[in-house]
């Protein structure tokens, strides 16, 4: 490029500055580089209003730097997890009838109820609920008209829609459902929420004392009476 050019390249990226563009703006449309483009810039004074506009919009750009790499970072962590069920898979092989059985003896003696009478399984994954509504019925054979739900949500939470999603997945009727207990939000609490459930906590219950002294009849077994 001749002498008359590059001035005119020159002229016209100062004219671009004196609008207020960022160097990065004016590169857009005169092909040279940043320094040069500094270089030829660096006595053009902005005004403070064009001072703010660069300021926000490098602020914007760090922030939206920071959302990009977030998110690389969450495909990543994605990807991963996918990749270490599919290894989990492989190593754990085809369940057994046996396996799904004691599966559910141990998810009882962590979150079942432990009072006479009364079974119960309590849990926020929806997995787990369902995993433990189907042990119940395939293992204890208990009627469906027998069992019960009920949900421990936080206030400000769809109840509906938490009765609603709950009872789809458990086949438990909405008329065999308890009263939900609505957890109050307390104001003056300085404890954050980290995890908010969108269905709350849910639970299977049901009455039936042989059945629930079996259960932990197979958890003492289970566990070799070290837990008794």
């Amino acid at each position: 490029m001749g002498y008359s050019g590059l001035l005119k390249q020159k002229m016209q990226a100062q004219a671009l500055r004196r609008k207020g563009l960022s160097y990065r703006e004016i590169l857009v449309s005169i092909k040279v580089s940043k320094s040069t483009i500094s270089k030829w810039c660096k006595d053009i004074k902005l005004t403070r209003l064009q001072k703010n506009r660069l300021t926000i919009k490098k602020q914007f750009g760090q922030r939206k730097g920071s959302i990009v790499a977030a998110e690389n970072k969450r495909r990543v962590r994605i990807q991963r997890t996918l990749e270490i069920r599919k290894e989990a898979k492989r190593f754990l092989g085809k369940r057994s009838k046996r396996d799904l059985f004691l599966t559910g003896i141990a998810l009882y003696a962590a979150e079942g109820s432990k009072t006479d009478r009364q079974v119960g399984f309590a849990n926020s994954d929806p997995l787990l609920i369902k995993f433990m509504m189907q042990w119940f019925l395939k293992y204890l054979r208990v009627p469906l008209k027998k069992t019960r739900g009920s949900i421990w949500l936080h206030e400000g939470l769809n109840e509906k829609v938490a009765k609603e999603f709950w009872s789809d997945l458990t086949g438990i009727p909405l008329d065999q459902f308890h009263k939900t207990y609505i957890a109050k939000v307390k104001p003056e609490s300085k404890k954050i929420r980290k995890n908010i459930h969108k269905y709350g906590v849910f639970s299977i219950r049901f009455t039936d004392a042989e059945k629930h002294r079996k259960i932990m009849g197979w958890i003492y077994a289970l566990f070799d009476d070290k837990i008794g």
